[in-house]
């Protein structure tokens, strides 16, 4: 008997039972959109969060003071005097993985124009900065060399801080506020990037020349920090190795001194958040797998009742010819049928609930191609492996046994 002759007797014995071959594929269709709607959502949230941490700038790395000590006590993060404005000189002048890089101070407190204010903190900068966090000017122009040389009174705000305290829908630039009674000449306006994946609103922010702040608002000497950007992403391990070679030279610390700064970079938390999206992904993914296994299960249940119920019909085929190959090629060819047709319907309902998810509650989504042919691939295998065993027992039925069986 060939294999086309095998197929239509499948199909008819399928036909011969809609609703039953329904509900078995049901198992299987609901697995499948399970499996991919869970896979997307999983790739679309670390999509997202990468696409998110590279607008923040993916190769930035961040350098603070830390382990400052006096009289045996760990000083708080404010008073640690670790940084100069050497170190950052140093940096700039002897690194060659970084193509930018900033010293970072900053002050909090309240912003005020006319009657409104806000409270919020002043970052003081150079223009680098720009480039290190990926902002844009949008309105106006950013400081110069010349501004931060003399310390000028001038500020780039972010869009935030303009709707919050020019609620007249004024321009900004040109006007005046006042930071702790300092007052600050607006000369540009940042382009919106708005929320990061922290939650942080990325555009209520103050940028001044970082002498402005040192000298007029903090009156100190020393960096509270320095922001840098790598070449590339590839090159943030050997600029990090490069900096803190520097900067030990720099603070004369012998080779058993423990460091006196700390080194980050946002390659770390892009691994930390993708190592943590990939696990919740295969968790959604093993828990929506399930609904396979259930689905498997109810195919080898309803091959055990086909088998039961043909027995007769088997006998039939085996006296007047059929060979046991053919009544197990038979009926696993009904078991793949019922596995492949509820797997393709699973996957056309996997590929809409996830755009579904995407429009009705704004979920980012990102549909693999890789996800969609996993599942098709493993409903198939399902459909072989579950399916085997009923075959097999009805291909090794004794043809005069079944023939009397009632």
């Amino acid at each position: 008997m060939n294999i086309t002759d095998l197929i239509k007797i499948a199909l008819k014995a399928l036909a011969n039972n809609k609703m039953r071959g329904f509900l078995t594929m049901l198992g299987i269709i609901i697995g499948v959109a399970s499996v991919i709607t869970m896979l997307a959502i999983g790739q679309g949230s670390k999509k997202s969060i990468q696409s998110q941490i590279s607008e923040m700038g993916s190769n930035m790395i961040m350098i603070q003071p830390g382990a400052d000590t006096r009289g045996g006590v760990r000083q708080s993060a404010s008073a640690m005097e670790t940084l100069k404005l050497a170190d950052y000189k140093s940096i700039v002048d002897e690194t060659r993985f970084l193509s930018a890089v900033s010293p970072t101070v900053n002050s909090s407190g309240q912003l005020i124009y006319g009657a409104n204010n806000k409270p919020g903190t002043v970052y003081g900068v150079n223009q680098d900065y720009l480039e290190i966090r990926r902002y844009s000017i949008d309105d106006g122009d950013m400081f110069t060399e010349q501004d931060i040389a003399s310390a000028a009174k001038v500020c780039v705000v972010g869009k935030t801080v303009v709707d919050e305290l020019f609620t007249n829908g004024e321009t900004p630039v040109g006007k005046v506020i006042r930071f702790n009674k300092i007052p600050f000449r607006i000369i540009g306006v940042l382009t919106g990037k708005g929320y990061n994946s922290m939650g942080m609103d990325q555009d209520d922010v103050v940028l001044a020349p970082y002498t402005t702040i040192q000298k007029r608002a903090l009156a100190i000497t020393h960096i509270q920090g320095i922001s840098a950007s790598a070449l590339k992403e590839e090159y943030t391990d050997q600029a990090i190795e490069e900096i803190s070679e520097i900067l030990r030279r720099n603070h004369k610390l012998k080779p058993t001194d423990s460091d006196d700064y700390t080194i980050r970079s946002m390659q770390e938390l892009s691994s930390m958040m993708t190592t943590t999206t990939d696990l919740m992904t295969v968790l959604l993914a093993a828990v929506a797998g399930i609904s396979l296994l259930v689905g498997g299960i109810g195919i080898m249940n309803i091959m055990y009742v086909s088998v039961t119920e043909r027995t007769r019909e088997i006998g039939l085929r085996m006296s007047i010819g059929a060979k046991g190959m053919d009544i197990l090629a038979q009926f696993l060819i009904e078991s793949i049928l019922i596995s492949v047709t509820g797997g393709l319907i699973g996957v056309i309902f996997g590929v809409g609930a996830a755009l579904a998810v995407n429009i009705m509650a704004r979920f980012p989504i990102y549909i693999q191609p890789w996800s969609v042919f996993l599942s098709f691939a493993v409903c198939t295998i399902t459909g072989v492996f579950f399916g085997w065993y009923p075959a097999k027992k009805a291909a090794q039925l004794d043809p005069i046994e079944a023939i009397r069986y009632e």
